[in-house]
């Protein structure tokens, strides 16, 4: 009875701590959601044509879905470690609103962030988190930590995960391939 031991360990978290717990559920992703989410594909496109690791991002304004910012990676560009299309986003988005606190924001993004924008993503009270293919590698939302949903921090956010993820995930094996054959 695994499915009813979590959803009572989810509403049990729920009543405690008041805090979702992740939704990787792709049938929670609005259409909103999904739009953005295509959208951060081309943008991870463009990533990918710049030999950039193909991840973009786009913060949008829950109830309106205004636009607020976009990017995609741009670490080789730069030569910025902590250049992630999620980080960019994120501070041109805070920069477009005056404000640090982003918590009547989505933050759509290719890839399951890392613990680095994870972190970030807590620390700027984001609403929404939505992420396309799960990274086994380096994913903090649920994959190796569960930054967004830990109970001993002072936010939790409501993460929906798996949008579009074969879109994602082929857009990143393909890139990985394609440097595997030209010897990088």
């Amino acid at each position: 009875m695994p499915g009813l031991l979590t959803r009572l360990r989810d509403r049990f978290t729920l009543i405690l701590f008041g805090a979702p717990a992740p939704a990787l559920d792709p049938s929670a992703a609005t259409e909103t959601d999904i739009d953005m989410m295509r959208r951060a594909l081309s943008l991870a496109q463009i990533a990918a044509e710049e030999d950039e690791v193909p991840v973009g991002a786009i913060v949008y304004h829950t109830e309106s879905g205004e636009i607020l910012a976009q990017a995609s990676n741009r670490r080789e560009c730069d030569a910025d470690p902590a250049a992630h299309a999620e980080l960019i986003a994120m501070r041109a988005a805070a920069s477009h609103l005056g404000d640090w606190r982003l918590s009547d924001c989505t933050v759509v993004v290719t890839l399951e962030p890392c613990p680095m924008c994870a972190g970030l993503i807590v620390n700027a009270r984001v609403g929404r988190l939505v992420f396309g293919a799960s990274d086994p590698k380096a994913g903090a939302v649920v994959s190796l930590y569960e930054l967004c949903s830990d109970r001993r921090l002072n936010h939790r956010i409501e993460a929906i995960g798996g949008v579009l993820a074969a879109e994602s995930s082929e857009m990143l094996r393909a890139f990985f391939r394609g440097k595997r054959g030209n010897g990088a």
